[in-house]
Formats: structure tokens, C-alpha cells, sequence
């Protein structure tokens, strides 16, 4: 794999990571005001930038051996380097760049492999001079690069955990205020990620469409946003498509704020996950047969208390809920049940 000195011929003034995460609960609430529960994984993305003295960004990424160029505030046309080149703009940097990526934060996996490269990118400038920001005004810049430069209308919850997570507890934030704070996992468990190995994306899938849908259904009912709904039987008045859209958001916030809850044992969080899984399958229509298939290989384990899709759907990741100590074995006992471009991604 080529490195700084191998692509730019002198070595980087700087070197920022990030890493991906998971999230654990609340999923597709983030662009309502509502509530979630994610994680860091312990996979990073690191990038390397140095001034070259020109006009023109170069940016590589070493794990797609692939190269673009633009000028300072421009976008790339390469939709691989559109999140460099906006967390680039947004983040300060006025003149020529070289900027090196590498990662082993599976991309299109549902486990924020661009909130991850925005955040390093942005920690990045920060360390040279060029950003001032703290923690959570690199978060809200990287979603920002997310909406003007990628076109993808994300939440926060994506770049809070990159930039804030660890991968020891988990983060509850609350997206409108963002206040957070750090909550352990239940006692005796631990947490298993597997890849499906179905591909999905954002921008190409019904993310957008999504979060239109449940934007209408905050205007009808005449709220902020789905969060300030506390009975789900107000939604009672939407028609059918909308009213399940809304179900699973309003379901969702309440899931989150029960899993926090002080003394939940591993079988009912486990039970949330289950009922969040199924919520995203049947109201919010983002899972995949396959998907679906995993999460069900996973729910009959006897040392998983329970799992679910992870990030925005259309394929993706799952994570689940198991024993301490287990997940592993149970990650490749799943992973060969299920065949295919299955990866165990966590532990």
C-alpha cells in the first residue's frame, strides 16, 4: 500500500484519526431531535495532509489506490475524496493540500466510514492551525459536509460518535440538545458486529425519501419534530404510509430512553433490540432479506440476548447483544451459518 512519502515524495506535517461506530439503539431518530445510543469501534480512519504549495488539492486513498484533484472550497468530482474535499472547505484550508486516507473502517457497512474520514480530516486541520473547534463543533462541521457536499441529509449521530465515542461505554445523546452522557453496556455482556455484506448507499438508497416522509409527518401533526410526540397513538390521525414511518420513530426514541434506564438487565435491552430490529423491518421498510436473515441467525444463539440492523439500512451491519466472552465464537458460528460476504467486524 503506497504512503505519504510514496504518493507526494515528502513526509505529511500532520497525522488524525477517527473512528467509525455502531450504533447500538436509536436508529433513524437523529434527524428528528430524538435520541441514541452508539459506540466507537475499535476501527479507525487515519488521514495524513501537508501544504504543497499550489492551487489544487491532491487527495489519495490509499485502500482504493485512487487519486483526485480540486481547487481550495471546490468539490471533488470523484465521490470518494467529496468528504475530504468538504470537511477541506468548511474546515479552512485556503491553499493546496496533500491528503492521504487509509482506513479499515469497512465502508458501506453502516458503520460510518464517511463520519469517521470527515472527522479525521477535520481533526486533522485542527492539529496544523487552520480550524479552531472543539469535539462537538468538528461533529456539526462534519454533518455539514454531509448535507452541502455529499448530499446526504444525515443526523448528528453519525459525527458526534465519531468525534466523542469511545469504545468502553456507550454514548447517549440527545440530537437536539446535545447533551450526552456516557452509559455502560449491561452487566455480563459484550457486543458483536457482523457485516452482512450487502452493500448499501445512502445517497442511491431511500434515506432522503426517509427523512421527507417524516418530516411531513411533523408538519401534519403539527410539531417541531416526531421527538415531541410522547403517545404514539397521536399518529393515529396519518394515513397509513406516513403513520408507520412516524410509529417507528416515535417507538424508537421510547426504546432508548428505556434502555437507559439504571439497573436494565441484558435480556430486556436485548428485547429492545428485537423490537427495534422489527420496527425498522416492518414500519420504517430500510432491512433486506439477507439482513433480516443475519439478525434472525443471531437472535436464535442462546448467548445473544439480541440484535438488530445497524445505521441507516438497505444492507449494512448488525450488532447484537451477547454474553461476555462469547461473541466471538458466536460471531463465526453465525458468519458460517450464513455464508456468503459475511465479515465478523467486532470483537
Amino acid at each position: 500500500m503506497n504512503t505519504f512519502d510514496d504518493v507526494f515524495g515528502v513526509a505529511p506535517e500532520v497525522q488524525a484519526s477517527a473512528p467509525g461506530r455502531v450504533n447500538v439503539l436509536g436508529e433513524h431518530t437523529d434527524y428528528q431531535g430524538g435520541f441514541v445510543l452508539p459506540t466507537a469501534i475499535p476501527q479507525t480512519t487515519t488521514v495524513s495532509l501537508g501544504r504543497n504549495g499550489t492551487a489544487q488539492h491532491r487527495v489519495y486513498a490509499a485502500d482504493l489506490n485512487e487519486e483526485a484533484s480540486f481547487a481550495p472550497g471546490a468539490n471533488a468530482d470523484a465521490p470518494f475524496a467529496r468528504y475530504v474535499a468538504g470537511a477541506l472547505a468548511l474546515g479552512g484550508a485556503t491553499e493546496g493540500l496533500n491528503v492521504h486516507v487509509t482506513s479499515n473502517v469497512p465502508m458501506g457497512a453502516g458503520l460510518s466510514s464517511s463520519a469517521a474520514l470527515e472527522v479525521a480530516t477535520l481533526r486533522g486541520l485542527r492539529t496544523m492551525g487552520l480550524l479552531t473547534a472543539n469535539d462537538v463543533q468538528i461533529a456539526l462541521t462534519a454533518q455539514r459536509v454531509e448535507h452541502e457536499f455529499v448530499g446526504v441529509k444525515s443526523g448528528i449521530m453519525d459525527q458526534m460518535a465519531s468525534s466523542l465515542a469511545d469504545t468502553t461505554t456507550l454514548l447517549y445523546l440527545d440530537t437536539r440538545s446535545l447533551e450526552r452522557q456516557l452509559r455502560p453496556l449491561p452487566a455480563g455482556t459484550e457486543l458483536l458486529v457482523i457485516d452482512s455484506g450487502v452493500p448499501r448507499r445512502l445517497a442511491e438508497s431511500g434515506y432522503n425519501e426517509r427523512r421527507a416522509q417524516v418530516e411531513e409527518a411533523s408538519r401534519l401533526l403539527g410539531v417541531r419534530e416526531l421527538r415531541d410526540v410522547q403517545d404514539p397513538a397521536q399518529l393515529d390521525r396519518l394515513e397509513p404510509l406516513l403513520l408507520r414511518r412516524a410509529r417507528h420513530v416515535v417507538s424508537e426514541n421510547l426504546r432508548v430512553q428505556e434502555a437507559v434506564q439504571p439497573g436494565l438487565s441484558a435480556s430486556a435491552f436485548g428485547q429492545l433490540m428485537n423490537a427495534s430490529h422489527a420496527s425498522l423491518r416492518d414500519d420504517y421498510e430500510v432491512s433486506h432479506p439477507e439482513v433480516d436473515r443475519l439478525v434472525e441467525l443471531l437472535q436464535a444463539q442462546p448467548e445473544v440476548y439480541g440484535a438488530r440492523l445497524t445505521g441507516a439500512g438497505f444492507g449494512g451491519a448488525v450488532v447484537a447483544l451477547a454474553q461476555s466472552g462469547r461473541a466471538q465464537e458466536v460471531g463465526d458460528r453465525v458468519t458460517a451459518l450464513y455464508g456468503g460476504a459475511a465479515q465478523r467486524v467486532v470483537p
